[in-house]
């Protein structure tokens, strides 16, 4: 069965561009104009990857609003912002509210493609059954690779697929320092430093929400950062 790709662009030659290339690679796509409308189908049904522009129209943040809307239904769900708008304070804002990634309408189609395969490649891998044990335990975390399920103690802690990635990369191997090139390869994804350390940051603001104790991403200053295990 073909996955589906929802496109949420107020510019229709924009999103028929999008939709002609996801098409012709086998995808099945659905296109919404706005954000109540889109907001409307993905109540009822949720795509396997959603495309968003930002600003729906006069809708000037509607973007950042579906997207946090959608990591509530969904904190699996891969969702890449695809915009005009490559501020800083932008790109930071939308990977803070969930996005696995912030794309630039400058980038080339050949590029944008090769980053939706990346991301439907780290959800297939974290899926599939593995022929190893595929639970990695840290003291209180406790992560399942194949079903994608992070947990702290007693309390489960939804990651995207990107913080899922870069989390079990740095717990693989506590006490190894893994710098951003090494995060980003674990990940499967190309990223700039502002991009990892907002990552970063929020995983340990979700899991600090579960322990406000929690202290065990730590910063190895010019270097990267590791997992600290209790002592």
């Amino acid at each position: 069965m073909a996955r589906t790709i929802a496109i949420v662009e107020d510019e229709q030659a924009i999103a028929d561009n999008y939709k002609d290339a996801f098409s012709r690679l086998g995808f099945q796509v659905e296109h919404y104009l706005d954000r109540p409308s889109a907001q409307a189908a993905f109540d009822i049904k949720l795509p396997d990857l959603a495309v968003i522009d930002v600003g729906l129209g006069d809708d000037i943040e509607g973007g950042f609003e579906l997207c946090r809307s959608l990591r509530t239904l969904a904190p699996n769900l891969p969702i890449v912002f695809l915009t005009a708008r490559d501020d800083e304070f932008d790109v930071i804002s939308g990977l803070r509210l969930g996005a696995d990634d912030y794309l630039t309408k400058d980038i080339s189609q050949a590029h944008m493609l090769a980053r939706i395969h990346a991301l439907f490649r780290r959800v297939d891998a974290m899926r599939a059954p593995t022929q190893q044990d595929d639970t990695l335990e840290r003291g209180k975390l406790l992560i399942n690779s194949s079903r994608m399920s992070v947990s702290w103690g007693e309390s489960a802690i939804d990651l995207t697929v990107t913080e899922f990635w870069i989390l079990y990369a740095l717990a693989k191997h506590p006490g190894h320092v893994k710098n951003r090139q090494q995060l980003m390869d674990a990940a499967n994804v190309v990223l700039d430093d502002n991009t990892i350390t907002s990552h970063i940051k929020r995983i340990r603001r979700k899991f600090s929400a579960a322990d406000s104790s929690f202290d065990h991403i730590q910063t190895a200053y010019g270097m990267g950062y590791r997992w600290q295990s209790a002592t």
